[in-house]
C-alpha cells in the first residue's frame, strides 16, 4: 500500500485495506523475517511466536481478575510459550491456573511495587534526579524497583539513598548513552512536519483516533499547527503533555481524514489496527515510525520513569529493545493488529542496536476522550 494510505487521502486505497483477513498478521509478508532479523528467530520460531502472543491475549485480563489483590505482575516467558503471572498466595495462584495462566509465587504485590515507583518519581521531582540516572521501573521477578545508572557519583548515591527509602531497590548499571527523544530537525521524509523557528520538526504518526490522530508530546506543545507527509496544510496539536506524560492529539482537518492502518513500509504489509492491548513483559513488539520504518523488539519493562535529562522525567512508560532514530517520535507500537502506545524515545540507532520507550495508549485515550479508530 502506499503511505498515504494511513493518512486516509484516498477512498480507493482504503476500501482494499479493508479486504484483509483477520488472519494477515500471521500472514503477511515480510513481518516473520523482520521478527527474525530484529529478535533473532528462525521463521519457526517467529510464526510460533505470533500464535502464542494472540493465545495469551486471550487470558491475559481474566487471569489478572482470578489473581486480585494478590497480583504481582505479569510477563510473557518466550521459552516455555505461556503467559505467568506472579501472586503473592496459593489460593490465587490456582484461580490463576484456572485461566490457562502459569501463576509463580513473588514476594512483593504490583500495587506495592507500584506504591514504591511513585514514591522514586516523588524523590526525584523534588530533588532534580542526576542525569546519570537513566530510568526506574517495578519489577515483579526481582520483587523491587529497578534503577538503571550509567555511574557512580555521588549524586547518583544520594539519590539512590533517598530510592531504597521508598523500598527494596535493585540497581542495574549500563554503558548506554543518556535516553533521548526522537524528534527531529529539518529532514525529508514522512509523516508530519511542525513549522519552529528557523524550520520544521519532523515526528510520526502514532494511532488513528476519531478526529485526527495520537503521537509524541514532546513534539510540539497545543496550538502548533502540522502540515502531513505532502507538505499540505493537515491540523493542530488539540492537546499536549511533556514532560511528565509524553503524549499528544492532533485535530485533523483540511481533507485529511482518519483509517485504522499502520504502514509497514514495504518491509511487511499494513496492518489493521483491530483494537488495542497491552501485551505482557516478554512479548514482541513491532513499531512504526518515518525515519527507520519497520523495527521489532520485546517488552522489556513497564511503568518505567524515564530521565530524559535537565529534569525531564516521563513516567509509566514501556521499554523495549526495538530500535529507533530522530524522527521517529509519536510513531506507532503494535503487537499483532493491537495497538500499544507511540514511540516516546531511548539510546542508540538500528545500526548499533540500543532500547526505546513507548507511552502507553489508553493514557491518552482517557485524557482527551478520544475513541481508537480501529478496523
Amino acid at each position: 500500500m502506499k503511505r498515504h494510505v494511513l493518512l486516509g487521502m484516498s477512498v480507493l486505497a482504503v476500501t482494499s485495506v479493508m479486504t484483509v483477513p483477520a488472519n494477515a498478521q500471521e500472514l503477511s509478508p515480510g513481518l516473520v523475517p523482520a521478527m527474525q532479523r530484529d529478535l533473532g528467530l528462525t521463521e519457526f520460531q517467529a510464526r510460533q511466536r505470533i500464535r502464542q502472543e494472540a493465545q495469551i491475549r486471550a487470558i491475559d485480563t481474566n487471569a489478572e481478575r482470578a489473581a486480585g489483590a494478590a497480583f504481582g505482575g505479569s510477563w510473557f516467558d518466550a521459552a516455555k510459550g505461556k503467559l505467568v503471572v506472579g501472586v503473592t498466595d496459593e489460593k490465587a495462584a490456582n484461580a490463576v491456573r484456572a485461566t490457562g495462566a502459569e501463576a509463580t509465587k513473588v514476594g512483593r504485590t504490583a500495587a506495592e511495587l507500584n506504591a514504591a515507583q511513585g514514591k522514586v518519581d516523588a524523590a526525584a521531582r523534588s530533588r532534580k534526579a542526576p542525569d546519570a540516572v537513566h530510568s526506574w521501573h517495578p519489577d515483579p521477578k526481582s520483587g523491587s524497583v529497578v534503577v538503571t545508572v550509567s555511574a557512580e557519583t555521588p549524586e547518583v548515591e544520594s539519590f539512590l539513598t533517598e530510592a531504597r527509602k521508598a523500598g527494596p531497590v535493585t540497581v542495574r548499571r549500563t554503558t548506554a548513552p543518556q535516553p533521548k527523544t526522537y524528534a527531529a530537525g529539518t529532514v525529508g521524509g514522512d509523516p508530519y512536519y511542525v513549522p519552529v523557528s528557523g524550520g520544521y520538526v519532523r515526528c510520526s504518526i502514532g494511532f488513528s483516533v476519531h478526529g485526527g490522530f495520537v503521537t509524541a508530546g514532546h513534539c510540539a506543545g497545543a496550538g502548533a499547527n502540522t502540515q502531513g507527509w505532502d507538505w499540505s496544510t493537515q491540523g493542530q496539536f488539540a492537546g499536549s503533555s511533556f514532560p511528565g506524560n509524553d503524549y499528544a492529539f492532533v485535530r485533523t482537518g483540511h481533507g485529511w481524514w482518519t483509517v485504522p492502518v499502520v504502514l509497514g513500509w514495504g518491509a511487511v504489509s499494513d496492518v489493521l489496527v483491530r483494537g488495542q492491548w497491552e501485551a505482557p513483559v516478554g512479548s514482541s513488539t513491532c513499531r512504526s515510525g518515518s525515519t527507520t520504518h519497520w523495527r521489532c523488539g520485546q517488552v522489556l519493562g513497564k511503568n518505567e520513569t524515564v530521565n530524559y535529562g535537565n529534569g525531564q522525567l516521563v513516567h509509566q512508560l514501556i521499554k523495549t529493545s526495538a530500535c529507533a532514530q530522530g524522527g521517529d517520535s509519536g510513531g506507532s507500537f503494535v503487537t499483532g493488529d493491537q495497538a500499544q502506545g507511540m514511540t516516546s524515545g531511548g539510546w542508540g540507532d538500528c545500526n548499533s542496536g540500543g532500547e526505546t520507550w513507548f507511552q502507553p495508549l489508553t493514557e491518552v485515550l482517557n485524557a482527551y476522550g478520544l475513541r481508537l479508530h480501529t478496523a
